[in-house]
């Protein structure tokens, strides 16, 4: 099954975050732009933050679902006419799953199935996939959560990330050719706090480890017509660790404001290093980046809650490093949405989230332009 999702649930390289984390993975949270960690209300708390499960009405379950459709234009590279080309649109579905228990005592879990990360870039031009025919990577998660009330206004939460991965590396130049495919499985964990200095008012601190993505496979190169290789390979990328830091404050149980910061650990991307295949290590020598986010949660008499966020967004990718394969750049990300709430127990909604990345110049070489991303994703939530 979790192979089944990874294999149809491919992100892209122009992603919601810098490099190629994905932080929505519900309907509030992209209509927030993901400034959703404070204030989490629904079965995807489980996954967004742990420790506010015991907070939410213990004696029900509740249960997410939905999926989002990501519309990725092309990104052009504007140089002398040899060398410029323009990639691939890729149109995505990316599903997601959320379900919270009710709680025992003071303890309560949930669970959660998502697409946290990955990154799918094609180009057809000659220049551009002679370096990035293709390079893919594909990753769900499931991550279980447990959390415990320490007090009325404190509590903690936590659970582990088991995460599949599949790889796939293409290049084809008149020189030679490369094929790559291997798939994994990484573990890591999640960790929670959540203190209320008022019932209006939320504090949270959320971290998710970094899990190293030891993509193991088969390769083939070429040279010409001439086999240089054929046999075992692997690869390794990061997925990265995030430490998030969120305030939200609640006005009348109508208006509530989530402010967030989030630090991305992307500097452990150092080298795209290969094994068992001879191919050059490349560098990457990615940084730590910063995001920053703000939505707005607005709860009208006709039973719709409406939600919209902003975040500015920078990437990780250096000048010196950044490659066909990832042409990423510091980004603005504007997002909407809308929950109705069909009956007491049954609420359905949208969210639309644009994602604006900077034109890049490159070395005085080229200018990568347009890319970013357009998300519609769809939602059903239900209480029982």
């Amino acid at each position: 099954m979790i192979k089944g999702l990874a294999l149809s649930a491919i992100a892209s390289s122009v992603v919601m975050a810098g490099g190629y984390k994905i932080p929505e993975q519900s309907l509030n949270s992209m209509a927030l732009g993901a400034a959703y960690v404070a204030h989490t209300t629904g079965a995807d708390t489980a996954y967004y933050n742990p420790a506010n499960m015991v907070f939410i009405d213990e004696g029900k379950s509740y249960v997410e679902g939905g999926i989002t459709l990501a519309h990725l234009p092309s990104n052009v590279f504007s140089s002398a006419p040899e060398y410029s080309g323009e990639s691939e649109v890729e149109n995505i579905l990316i599903p997601y799953f959320h379900y919270i228990a009710p709680a025992m005592g003071n303890f309560r879990w949930g669970v959660s199935l998502t697409v946290p990360g990955g990154l799918t870039k094609r180009w057809e031009t000659p220049f551009q996939k002679a370096f990035a025919e293709e390079f893919t990577l594909k990753v769900v998660e499931f991550n279980p959560s447990l959390s415990y009330r320490i007090r009325d206004d404190f509590s903690i939460g936590g659970g582990l990330r088991l995460v599949y991965s599949e790889g796939v590396i293409k290049n084809d130049s008149a020189v030679a050719t490369t094929d790559m495919e291997g798939d994994t499985v990484g573990l890591g964990y999640n960790l929670a706090m959540t203190y209320k200095p008022t019932s209006e008012m939320n504090f949270a601190v959320t971290y998710r480890s970094s899990i190293d993505l030891d993509e193991e496979g088969t390769a083939t190169l070429y040279s010409g017509d001439t086999l240089l290789y054929d046999g075992d390979a692997s690869v390794s990328v990061p997925l990265p660790a995030a430490l998030n830091v969120a305030i939200s404050k609640t006005w009348q149980d109508t208006f509530t404001l989530e402010l967030l910061y989030e630090r991305t650990y992307w500097s452990q991307y150092e080298t795209l290093k290969f094994e068992g295949v001879p191919l050059p290590e490349a560098p990457k020598n990615w940084k730590d980046t910063d995001t920053f986010r703000v939505g707005a949660t607005i709860k009208m008499d006709n039973k719709i809650t409406a939600m919209m966020g902003f975040a500015i967004d920078e990437t990780p990718v250096p000048e010196n490093t950044i490659g066909f394969e990832l042409p990423d750049s510091d980004a603005k990300i504007f997002s909407m949405g809308f929950r109705y709430q069909q009956r007491e127990d049954l609420s359905w909604g949208a969210a639309f989230l644009y994602d604006s990345k900077e034109s890049r110049t490159i070395n005085g070489f080229g200018t990568f332009h347009e890319g970013g991303a357009f998300l519609t994703t769809i939602g059903i939530a239900y209480e029982y």
